[in-house]
């Protein structure tokens, strides 16, 4: 990296919405939902579902990522899907637990397939 890339810094606009996101993100809620988005779109119900909440705190929270800008939504007939904004967000969001993976004691969950392909080989 240059010295003058490395100097350089965001606009102060980006700064501040980067912090936005992870004001956003700073929710286990949220980072669930996210996950869960990563995959696909999905329902409100089958998202409280499968985060264990009531269905109008996951909407709640869905309502603040979308006023940020973090999902998108699309209606059909009653039910609202959700899905990311962008595949930036995806990567956010796996990186972010990833390192958290990489905190805890033995081999990270997203490095285990890799292990195991690794032993299969060798065998």
């Amino acid at each position: 990296m240059s010295e003058d890339m490395a100097l350089r810094l965001p606009d102060d606009e980006h700064i501040d919405l980067a912090v936005e996101v992870f004001r956003m993100l700073a929710d286990p809620t949220r980072i669930r939902v996210l996950w869960l988005l990563s995959d696909g779109e999905r329902a409100v119900n089958e998202l409280a579902e499968a985060v264990g909440k009531q269905q109008a705190s996951v909407s709640q929270h869905l309502a603040k990522l979308r006023l940020a800008r973090l999902v998108l939504t699309r209606k059909e007939g009653t039910q609202v899907f959700y899905r990311l904004a962008d595949d930036h967000l995806r990567h956010v969001i796996a990186d972010a637990i990833h390192h958290a993976e990489h905190a805890g004691p033995g081999i990270p969950a997203h490095h285990r397939a890799q292990v195991a392909n690794t032993i299969e080989k060798e065998a």
